[in-house]
C-alpha cells in the first residue's frame, strides 16, 4: 500500500491519544474499559480491512462518485450531506479538546477565542487545496513530528516514574463486561480507514493489500491503544485515575529531559502533538469540505469564471467552531464526544452493506437513470 493510506490511519489513532478517548477509557477503568479495549482490536481491524479491499476494487473513485453511479439521487445526496456533517463534527471535536489544552496549558492568559482563531485559520485554507497537495503537507508535517512524539513515547516506557504494578492491577480487571462507551471510543481510532471516502482518488493505482500490512495494521492498534490506556495508569496509579481531565498531559509532565534545553516533556508534547492535531483536523474538514462540493455541486458557482463557490463551507466552519468553543465546557465535551462516537459504531459498520450494493449494482453495470 502507498504510505500515505498509512497517514491517513495512524493520523487518527495517534491523534486521540491526547483526546477524548484516553479520558472515556479511563472513566470506566473499572467497569469494563479492558475488555471493550480489547474488543475494538478485531472489530476496528475487520472494518479497515473491509473498507480498504472495497475501494482496491475502484482505484481513483471517490464514494459520493461510486453512490451517484448506483443509487438515485433522494439517497445519496443527503446521505453524502450526512456524511460531511460525521467529518466536521470529528476534526471540531479535536479542534476543541486543543484549543482547552492551550489555554490550560500554554496561554491561560490568551482570549479562548484568538487561540481558537490561531487553529482555525491553520486549518481552513486547506480545506480548498488540492488532495495530492493535502497529502504531501501530512506528510511533510509526519516527517517532522512523528520522531520527536516517539522518542517521547520511547521516554515513557523507559522511565522510571512508570509503575508496572498498577498496569498489571489495571490488567487484572479483563474480567468486567466490556463498557460500551469504552469499545466505541476505542473503536473510532480505526476509522481513519473511512477517510478513503474521498482520499481513494488519490489511489489510482492498484495497491497491495495482504498479511503484512494487516499485520501492521494489528500491532499499530494493538501499541497505539495500550499507550492510550496503560502508561497513564503506570504513571498515575490506578485509583483516581477517572479524574483527570488529561491523563496524557499528566503523564508528560512527570517525565523529565535532564541533558536537554527543555526540562519538562510536557511543552515539547504538547507543541509536536500539536502538529498532529492540525493534521486530523485538516483531513477531517478537508473531507467534509468535498462531501459538502459534491452535495450542494459548488464547483459550479462561478463569479467571472472564477469558482468560488468551494470557499462556501469556510465561513460555516469558522462559525459554527467558535461558537462551540466559546459555550462548551471540558466535562460537555467529554460528554458529547462519547454520544458521538457511541452513533459512529452503528452508522460505519452499517455502511459494509451500502458497500455490496455499490459492489452489485457496479457488477451488474445497472446504474439507474439519472432523475
Amino acid at each position: 500500500m502507498s504510505r500515505f493510506y498509512y497517514y491517513l490511519i495512524i493520523i487518527n489513532m495517534v491523534a486521540n491519544i491526547i483526546a477524548s478517548v484516553p479520558a472515556i477509557l479511563l472513566h470506566f477503568h473499572n467497569d469494563g474499559s479492558v475488555m471493550g479495549l480489547l474488543l475494538s482490536i478485531p472489530a476496528g481491524v475487520l472494518l479497515v480491512i473491509l473498507y480498504t479491499k472495497f475501494f482496491l476494487k475502484y482505484p481513483g473513485k471517490t464514494l459520493p462518485e461510486l453512490l451517484e453511479k448506483t443509487t438515485s439521487k433522494w439517497f445519496y445526496l443527503p446521505f453524502v450531506f450526512l456524511l460531511a456533517v460525521l467529518w466536521f463534527v470529528a476534526g471540531l471535536i479535536t479542534l476543541i479538546t486543543f484549543t482547552f489544552l492551550l489555554i490550560r496549558y500554554l496561554s491561560p492568559e490568551m482570549p479562548i477565542i484568538l487561540i481558537a482563531l490561531t487553529l482555525i485559520s491553520a486549518v481552513i485554507f486547506g480545506c480548498v487545496l488540492k488532495t495530492e497537495r493535502v497529502l504531501y503537507t501530512v506528510e511533510m508535517i509526519m516527517i517532522i513530528t512523528s520522531p520527536l512524539i516517539l522518542f517521547i513515547f520511547i521516554k515513557a516506557y523507559s522511565s522510571n516514574s512508570l509503575n508496572w504494578d498498577f498496569v498489571k492491577e489495571a490488567a487484572l480487571y479483563i474480567n468486567q463486561v466490556p463498557n460500551w462507551h469504552s469499545f466505541s471510543a476505542c473503536f473510532f481510532l480505526f476509522l481513519g480507514a473511512a477517510n478513503l471516502f474521498i482520499f481513494n482518488r488519490f489511489f489510482k493505482e492498484k495497491q497491495k493489500f495482504g498479511k503484512k500490512q494487516i499485520l501492521f495494521i494489528v500491532i499499530l492498534s494493538i501499541g497505539t491503544l495500550f499507550t492510550t490506556y496503560f502508561i497513564p495508569i503506570g504513571f498515575n496509579g490506578f485509583e483516581g485515575i477517572n479524574e483527570l481531565v488529561y491523563p496524557w498531559i499528566a503523564t508528560t509532565d512527570s517525565i523529565r529531559m535532564d541533558y536537554f534545553i527543555v526540562e519538562r516533556v510536557l511543552f515539547m508534547f504538547l507543541l509536536f502533538y500539536l502538529g498532529i492535531a492540525f493534521l486530523s483536523i485538516l483531513i477531517h474538514w478537508y473531507a467534509a469540505a468535498e462531501f459538502l462540493k459534491f452535495t450542494f455541486k459548488l464547483e459550479k458557482i462561478k463569479y467571472k469564471d472564477k469558482v468560488i463557490g468551494i470557499f462556501f463551507p469556510l465561513p460555516i466552519f469558522v462559525g459554527i467552531s467558535l461558537y462551540y468553543v466559546t459555550v462548551l465546557t471540558e466535562y460537555q465535551l467529554f460528554q458529547y464526544s462519547s454520544y458521538f462516537y457511541d452513533i459512529l459504531v452503528f452508522i460505519f459498520p452499517c455502511m459494509i452493506l451500502l458497500f455490496s450494493y455499490i459492489n452489485r449494482r457496479m457488477k451488474n453495470n445497472e446504474f439507474p437513470s439519472k432523475n
